[in-house]
C-alpha cells in the first residue's frame, strides 16, 4: 500500500498544470494534434493480474498516443494515430498505427470512410483509447477486456455511416456498416497465452464485417444499440511437437469457423448522473489443422455501471461486471484439454465489483482511484485477464485489486 501511495504522489507532483493542444495550418486548413500518456500502479493481493507481477505491485502499465487530423474541405477529412503501450508482457513498447482514416460525408444521413478505421462495437470499443473521456481506470473487462484491446480496436476497410433524424420528434437514429481486415500484434494477450502450449505465433487476422445500429431516444439522454461482429481469423506460427518435447518445431496453422460478436448496450444521462449498460456474446469456432483438432469458446459478459459527479472536478462511479466461458475441444487435444462448461465454477467466471474515484486536477490531468473484489479467475482457452504464466503456482479463488492511474492530455 506504502508503495502505491508513493507512487501516485510522485506522478502528480511531477505532472505540469497545463497541457494546451498544439495546431497549425498546411493550406490554410487547421490540423489539430492531440495527445495523451498515463501511468498506472497495480496491486493485488492474491493472483497475479494483467500479465503484470501485481502480487507485489506493478508500475508496468503505461500507454500513449497522438493523433493529428484536418479538414480537407467542409465534407473531406482526414486523420491518424500512433499508440504504445507497456503493460506487463503485453505491448512491451512496439509502437502501432492505432487508425488512419479519410472520410468524407454527402449527407448527413450518408458519408463514407476508408483507411484503418476505428470499429464502432458497443458503446466504447472505439474510445477505448480516450482513457481521459472515462470514469474508471479499465472500462467492464466482461466486454472490454484490455489484454484484447489490439484484436477490436480497428479494422483496415471501409465504413458507410449517418444519422437520420426521425420524423415526429421520435429521435435519431445512427447506423454504421463495415467490412475490412483485422490485423492483430503479436504483443497481445491471445500470442501471450498461446505461449503457454508451446505456440508461437508469427500472424494473427483475417476478414471481418459488422454493423451498429443506435437510437437516440425522444427521451431526453436515453441511447440504446445493438451491434453485430462476424471475423474469419487465421492463426500461423510454429509449436512444440506434443510427441517430441525437445525434438523441431512443427508448424502450427488454424482458421475460425463461425466467429461472431452480438453486443447490446443501453445509456442514459440526465444532469451529473450517468448510467450504462451492455451485453456481450462472443462465440468462437477454430480448428488446428496439423493436430486434427477443434476448439469452440462461448463467452458471455455483461456488465451495470453508474458514474456521479459530485463536484466539478470529482468524479465518483461503480459497476458490476459478469464474465463467463465454456470451452470443449475436440479431435486429440480432447485428450490433454478436458471440456468446461461448468461456469458456476471459479476456472470459468470471473466476478468483479468495482469502486473508483475520479480527480480532474485541470482540464488535462487527471487521477484515478479504483477498487475491484473479483472472484473467478476464467482459466480457460481465451484471454481474460489471468494467465498461467505469472501464476505458476496456480490460481486462488478470489482476488482483490487496488488501481492508482494519472493520465495527461491536451
Amino acid at each position: 500500500m506504502r508503495r502505491a501511495v508513493y507512487f501516485l504522489c510522485v506522478c502528480l507532483c511531477a505532472a505540469p498544470a497545463y497541457l494546451p493542444a498544439q495546431d497549425f495550418k498546411v493550406f490554410d486548413r487547421d490540423v489539430q494534434v492531440h495527445g495523451f500518456v498515463t501511468q498506472g500502479f497495480t496491486y493485488t493481493n492474491q493472483n497475479n493480474w494483467l500479465t503484470m507481477q501485481t502480487s507485489g505491485g506493478s508500475g508496468a502499465m503505461t500507454d500513449m498516443g497522438l493523433n493529428m487530423s484536418m479538414p480537407v474541405s467542409d465534407k473531406f477529412r482526414i486523420g491518424a494515430q500512433v499508440y504504445d503501450r507497456n503493460l506487463g508482457q503485453l505491448g512491451q513498447w512496439h509502437p502501432s498505427l492505432d487508425w488512419a482514416y479519410a472520410s468524407y460525408k454527402f449527407k448527413p444521413w450518408f458519408a463514407i470512410r476508408g483507411g484503418k478505421v476505428k470499429t464502432t462495437l458497443g458503446l466504447y470499443n472505439d474510445t477505448q483509447d480516450l482513457e481521459f473521456l472515462h470514469t474508471f481506470v479499465l472500462l467492464p473487462q466482461s466486454v472490454y477486456p484490455t489484454d484484447l484491446r489490439d484484436a477490436t480496436i480497428a479494422h483496415t476497410g471501409g465504413d458507410v455511416y449517418g444519422d437520420i433524424q426521425l420524423k415526429n420528434h421520435l429521435g435519431t437514429l445512427s447506423y454504421t456498416a463495415y467490412a475490412g481486415h483485422r490485423s492483430d500484434s503479436l504483443y497481445s494477450g491471445y500470442p501471450f497465452l498461446a505461449r503457454k502450449f508451446g505456440i508461437d505465433l508469427s500472424s494473427m487476422g483475417g476478414a471481418q464485417y459488422g454493423a451498429d445500429l443506435r437510437w437516440a431516444t425522444p427521451l431526453k439522454g436515453l441511447l440504446i444499440g445493438a451491434s453485430r461482429l462476424n471475423q474469419h481469423i487465421d492463426f500461423k506460427g510454429s509449436m512444440v511437437n506434443p510427441a517430441d518435447p525437445t525434438g523441431p518445431l512443427l508448424p502450427f496453422a488454424s482458421f475460425s469457423k463461425p466467429e461472431w460478436t452480438n453486443q447490446f448496450y443501453g445509456e442514459y444521462a440526465v444532469g451529473r448522473l450517468r448510467l450504462d449498460s451492455e451485453y456481450r456474446s462472443y462465440f468462437r469456432d477454430y480448428v488446428i489443422r496439423n493436430l486434427a483438432s477443434g476448439n469452440v469458446a462461448d463467452v458471455r459478459g455483461w456488465y451495470l455501471s453508474g458514474a456521479y459527479r459530485i463536484v466539478k472536478r470529482l468524479e465518483v462511479g461503480s459497476y458490476y461486471s459478469r464474465y463467463a466461458i465454456t470451452s470443449v475441444w475436440s479431435g486429440p487435444m480432447a485428450q490433454v484439454f478436458p471440456s468446461q462448461t461448468d461456469t458456476s465454477l471459479p476456472a470459468n467466471h470471473i466476478y468483479d465489483k468495482v469502486i473508483t474515484g475520479r480527480v480532474d486536477m485541470t482540464r488535462f490531468w487527471s487521477a484515478k482511484v479504483e477498487g475491484h473484489l473479483m472472484n473467478g479467475y476464467g482459466n480457460s482457452t481465451y484471454p481474460n485477464g489471468f494467465y498461467p504464466q505469472v501464476n505458476p503456482n496456480g490460481f486462488k479463488a478470489n482476488t482483490n485489486a487496488l488501481v492508482l492511474k494519472t493520465g495527461f492530455n491536451f
